[in-house]
């Protein structure tokens, strides 16, 4: 049967048994590559772990690689089923839960200008819309270790998303925050605030809320004024209730049981106002390196917040949680900061060097048998390998 999927878990296919033929070692491919660098991970095996995540876990996918000799970009598969179209190098794509690192960012400048604080409790701007919000803060909301529910994984979110035929009939839904929030109403915490670690998109909803609290601008706009065009992330946009992608971009997908096989509905549209700022972010892999590079080099925050940022909670799974910020040790022995994402059709991650020097970002359209998270920590490898 259809595996049970939620906003931002579905459309990887690994569970399922799905045999889709994507072109791997074209000479299209091959074209696409950069020519080989003075220094930093070899190009070759750049292309090849692409290739193995195409044939295996994906109908498309691209990646940029920056290091100190240069910038590698590569793809492989194709854009969409049914095409020999190839995917472009700087094609745009659902980046998921990587919103959060931009939202985290924009609250912590506010807490920079001392126009609030990491300690302040929730109900001091949010009044009357989280149970227990006098006990649950800013710092808690941030880094999930808030103890609400994450609106989700109820069972009434699930009665409207937990198939694909629901998430197929759901598509062009408009949500607002409070709407959303409405899920977890009534719901008791998991834990008592600062206690434990649930990651819980509803600590996002109720963030892009206190910004909008604070600055009297909805958090969007904040992140725009704030990240976006400081830094020329012309390639990244918050949609809101838009559900196109413009610009070259490769198609998502969802698997659907037909007479007891399983194909593909295209699920590249829909509104994504059902995630809002847990999840919304259309961007490129050379816009995520910039936004990281430019976090983790001090372009964005004073020192203290930074600090705060990289400040992790120790999860034990399978990346550690700061505020916003992912960080998890290589088996290569090198610390890698960012975050993952994905979101239906659609799976990216981006990690750098805390000094900004090695970077990768990847970006999924999940589709097949092979078991993506470890042909993606494949790529991570050859990316991060010490030189």
């Amino acid at each position: 049967m259809t595996a049970r999927r939620t906003i931002l878990r579905a459309g990887a296919a690994g569970a399922l048994t799905l045999t889709v033929g994507t072109p791997t070692g074209t000479p299209a491919a091959a074209a696409r590559r950069t020519a080989r660098p003075r220094t930093g991970p070899d190009p070759a095996a750049l292309q090849t772990a692409l290739d193995d995540i195409a044939a295996g876990a994906a109908s498309g996918v691209l990646a940029e690689v920056r290091h100190p000799g240069g910038v590698w970009r590569g793809s492989s598969g194709v854009a969409e089923l049914g095409t020999s179209r190839p995917v472009r190098v700087d094609g745009r794509f659902r980046a998921g839960s990587i919103t959060k690192s931009f939202v985290a960012t924009v609250l912590l400048q506010l807490a920079g200008e001392r126009r609030l604080a990491l300690g302040d409790p929730v109900e001091r701007w949010l009044p009357g819309v989280v149970s227990g919000g006098d006990r649950i803060t800013l710092h808690h909301l941030l880094q999930h270790t808030s103890g609400i529910v994450d609106y989700t994984r109820t069972p009434q979110f699930d009665q409207l998303y937990g198939t694909v035929e629901g998430i197929v009939a759901m598509r062009y839904r408009t949500w607002t925050p409070h709407e959303l929030l409405a899920f977890v109403t009534g719901t008791p915490p998991l834990f008592e605030p600062g206690t434990g670690y649930r990651y819980s998109n509803t600590n996002y909803l109720l963030l892009a809320l206190v910004i909008e609290r604070v600055t009297g601008r909805h958090y969007a706009t904040e992140v725009e004024r704030r990240i976006l065009r400081p830094l020329g992330l012309t390639g990244t946009e918050l949609p809101g209730i838009h559900p196109y992608i413009a610009g070259p971009h490769s198609h998502g997908y969802l698997p659907v049981e037909r007479d007891g096989t399983y194909g593909p509905v295209d699920i590249t549209a829909f509104n994504p106002s059902v995630a809002g700022a847990s999840g919304e972010l259309l961007t490129s892999t050379a816009d995520l390196n910039r936004f990281y590079r430019a976090l983790l080099t001090g372009r964005l925050l004073r020192p203290a917040q930074l600090a705060q940022m990289k400040s992790p909670w120790i999860t034990g799974a399978r990346a550690d949680y700061g505020l916003g910020l992912q960080t998890r040790r290589l088996p290569t022995g090198t610390t890698v900061w960012g975050h993952g994402g994905d979101i239906f059709g659609y799976e990216a991650a981006s990690w750098s060097t805390e000094d900004g020097d090695r970077q990768l970002t990847v970006a999924v359209n999940p589709w097949g048998e092979g078991d993506l998270n470890t042909l993606i920590d494949d790529l991570l490898a050859v990316a991060f390998r010490q030189p």
